[in-house]
């Protein structure tokens, strides 16, 4: 994707939800962001994206969020205190896509309009809308160009997958499905992790999204086989700690590691080659997006649309590398630093 492409996405996407009311229009309303959790970066960012955009627009903005990966019921929890507290709106990034929705269909049955942020509910349709980095696409650009980087090499590799947690939620499935499906591996059932049988693929671990979960899952999968020379990550906080199990045992310059975030700290991994290319997602954008939806709403009623073709408003990805890959558009890490976060 050239950088006139992913300006004209965002002019597009922005234009979803333009509106024409001055700021300060939606005094009165309140809405909730629920993330995973208040530590990573890619949350901290998109708190501030919706924070900003709520100050700009007269919206009351209240934050929850789990207190790890995987904390379903403090998601549940927020859930309850919003329908209370008459929340208009509620952004959410569920952290167990199957889980959580009952919660939301209490939520909308109270006429509250529940937007996923970054990770689709299952099913999609159980929210108003998904505000997203189109993650199978994230995915598939980092598997396309591990292939093409490897070249006629690529059908003897050994891949370790380091995915997210053992619920497999949507955002899991789509990426690693995604790089499967880019690297050329038969995914068999695409909503499903683990079901391959390609004799490329070494294994998969859970990180839970952090650098000690993919230091374990890096140093598990590498006592199953230690000839592992391509390493799929869920995000840069575990590629970064996978980096450091290869690392220890003197594979780090031997190894391609590929991720999704696009983080500042990723795109300065693949700068020092740390991490071989990633996949940037814009968060900031999805939140402020989110907050425009949930004042348009509460003004007028209107839902918000998906991205033509798609059944979800796609916020854009970019596949950020050093080392361009033919076949595969990207940006190279200094543009990637003029748009990262964290």
């Amino acid at each position: 994707m050239t950088t006139s492409t992913f300006k004209g996405g965002l002019l597009a996407a922005a234009a979803v939800l333009a509106m024409s009311a001055a700021p300060g229009f939606a005094q009165g309303v309140s809405a909730c962001l629920i993330t995973k959790t208040d530590t990573n970066p890619f949350f901290v960012k998109m708190k501030e994206g919706a924070a900003a955009k709520a100050n700009e627009l007269g919206v009351t903005l209240k934050t929850y969020a789990g207190k790890q990966e995987g904390d379903n019921e403090g998601q549940v929890q927020a859930i309850e205190t919003c329908i209370a507290d008459g929340a208009k709106g509620i952004l959410l990034v569920p952290t167990d896509s199957k889980g959580i929705v009952e919660s939301v269909k209490k939520a909308r049955d109270a006429g509250i309009l529940v937007i996923a942020l970054d990770t689709p509910l299952d099913p999609a349709s159980a929210a108003d809308a998904t505000f997203a980095t189109d993650n199978f696409e994230a995915g598939r650009l980092i598997g396309a160009w591990a292939a093409a980087t490897l070249g006629d090499a690529a059908k003897d590799a050994k891949i370790a997958f380091l995915d997210l947690l053992p619920s497999q939620p949507t955002v899991d499935v789509l990426r690693d499905q995604g790089f499967m499906t880019g690297f050329g591996i038969d995914t068999k059932d695409v909503a499903v992790i683990g079901d391959e049988d390609d004799a490329r693929i070494v294994g998969h671990d859970i990180t839970n999204g952090n650098e000690e979960g993919g230091r374990t899952a890096m140093e598990n999968l590498l006592q199953k086989d230690p000839t592992i020379n391509v390493v799929y990550t869920i995000n840069e906080p575990a590629a970064a700690g996978a980096y450091e199990a290869l690392k220890s045992v003197g594979r780090e310059g031997d190894v391609t590691i590929v991720s999704v975030d696009g983080g500042c700290p990723g795109v300065k991994n693949v700068s020092e080659g740390v991490i071989g290319a990633t996949s940037q997602q814009y968060p900031l954008l999805m939140a402020s997006m989110g907050i425009e939806a949930i004042a348009q709403f509460a003004k007028d009623g209107t839902l918000p649309k998906p991205t033509e073709g798609k059944q979800f408003t796609d916020t854009g990805v970019s596949l950020v590398t050093d080392k361009p890959a033919a076949g595969v558009p990207s940006i190279d890490a200094k543009a990637g630093t003029d748009k990262c976060w964290g």
